[in-house]
């Protein structure tokens, strides 16, 4: 009797046993018969399974072998399976009573395949640390956050929640602040800040390790800040002033001006930089930014939007639905100046946009990083989270990018930038599992990343039923 009653206790144990190795050999999630976008070389990898666990992808295999097992399986025959997107520009901000409806812009970004953005400064940097916290633990939907947190200007500052900064105690005391919020880099802003100071913000962000972003001055070169070690560029403006005949004897003029009752500023200026424009001046500057890494944030999409903000009935728009009405307030601000320009003006802007575009492939050609960033949010009218940035993936093909090479702008470049290649940006064993499934094939045509089946991230599956009800949620009858 005890021998028999032993036997079978030994039976159980062994299947307890057993049931507990299968459980735990078995993954949360296999994505079965898929093509694998190598955003990288710019191929597909044709029917494979990829296998997650743990929000990581674990590994990635011919799906000629048994697939494994797994809680969920996804059918991914026929379709393409890429990097979750990054937007590498975007805003969080408004003063506290906007921050409920900057938190739900947050759905807006993962129902179009970013999974992760760039906040890059804001007034609501203790609410996006929370929303960041939320998403990492499971409790919100959103993409992972990078932030700078403040950004650092001169006394005075445009935006509020700005850092003002003069003197070398005040770059100590600023810099101080933000390690101390353990921002993931600093944003440098223009609207009051000097050339001597925005130059030393950034030798002395370079000493701390931190990296750095941002507008610039007029008063400086974007040579002298690239050999400063700044790290990329916000915008074309400021490359654009560097491909000026005349760029050296630009900057004195206008820093004379500020001894005089009417400065110049960056907008007086342009015209006089587009008739200087020097294809090997251009060519100069591109090598010297590829050769100090400097990446480049264009935002051709924003510059586009509001070179004809005027022509367009926005008011018609379809996203604006999903946009809190006190957002909405906010970008009436550029529209009435926009409505208040003179025709050569609106002209000019469009002229601009056209040339900013010209000026993408060379930059690609000599090797200069180029991060996708849309510059969404409070203030930047009727550019929207999630289309915003899809419309800047088709810009840069529109201005001569392979769809390969956009594709990498908006995946692997963030990553590299912000230094976490090796976790995101590439589909890979061991990296995140923050992945966009696509009905169509985005290397043939960018405009196919539009074709959204699903959404993960962090290994957590968001259908496009999923994805429509989460807008739902935000939606405005």
């Amino acid at each position: 009797m005890k021998l028999h009653i032993l036997a079978t206790a030994c039976s159980l144990v062994f299947i307890l046993t057993q049931c507990a190795a299968v459980k735990s050999d078995e993954a949360d999630l296999v994505i079965t018969h898929v093509n694998v976008i190598d955003v990288l070389t710019g191929t597909v990898q044709p029917d494979q399974n990829v296998v997650i666990a743990n929000g990581l992808i674990q590994r990635i295999e011919s799906a000629q072998k048994a697939p494994q097992r797994a809680s969920q399986r996804l059918d991914g025959t026929g379709k393409y399976l890429m990097p979750g997107l990054w937007d590498m520009h975007v805003h969080f901000r408004g003063g506290d009573t906007l921050t409920e409806a900057n938190k739900n812009l947050l759905p807006l970004y993962m129902a179009h395949g970013i999974t992760t953005v760039r906040d890059a400064g804001g007034d609501l940097t203790p609410a996006v640390y929370a929303w960041r916290e939320q998403i990492n633990a499971g409790k919100l939907a959103g993409p992972r956050i990078f932030t700078s947190g403040p950004k650092i200007d001169g006394p005075g500052g445009t935006w509020p929640g700005s850092l003002g900064v003069e003197t070398p105690a005040q770059i100590t005391a600023a810099l101080d602040s933000l390690q101390k919020l353990k921002v993931d880099y600093v944003k440098i802003y223009e609207s009051k800040i000097s050339g001597e100071a925005f130059l030393n913000v950034i030798s002395e962000a370079e000493k701390r390790g931190l990296k750095t972003t941002g507008h610039m001055p007029y008063t400086v070169t974007l040579r002298e800040a690239s050999e400063r070690g700044l790290d990329a560029s916000e915008h074309l403006y400021y490359v654009f002033k560097g491909c000026s005949s005349r760029e050296d004897s630009l900057t004195t003029a206008i820093k004379q001006s500020l001894l005089t009752s009417k400065p110049l500023g960056l907008f007086a200026v342009l015209p006089t930089i587009y008739k200087t424009y020097d294809p090997t001046v251009a060519a100069a500057m591109f090598k010297t930014l590829a050769d100090r890494k400097t990446a480049v944030v264009p935002t051709l999409f924003i510059q586009k939007t509001l070179a004809n903000i005027t022509e367009q009935d926005h008011a018609r728009d379809t996203m604006l639905a999903y946009i809190d009405p006190r957002i909405q307030a906010t970008y009436m601000g550029r529209y009435n100046n926009a409505k208040r320009q003179p025709k050569e003006t609106v002209a000019f802007g469009k002229k601009l946009s056209a040339k900013f575009m010209s000026m993408i492939p060379e930059m690609q050609a000599a090797g200069v990083t180029i991060l996708a960033g849309s510059d969404s949010g409070p203030f930047n009218s009727f550019v929207y989270p999630g289309v915003s940035l899809q419309g800047e993936l088709e810009l840069l093909v529109q201005a001569g990018l392979t769809p390969a090479q956009a594709l990498r702008a908006a995946t692997i470049n963030g990553a590299t930038f912000m230094g976490v290649a090796d976790q995101s940006g590439s589909i890979g064993a061991g990296k995140y599992a923050d992945l966009v499934l696509l009905n169509q094939n985005p290397l043939t045509n960018i405009s196919n990343v539009k074709k959204i089946d699903t959404v993960i991230s962090r290994g957590k599956l968001y259908s496009a039923k999923e994805l429509a009800e989460s807008l739902k949620k935000i939606k405005r009858n």
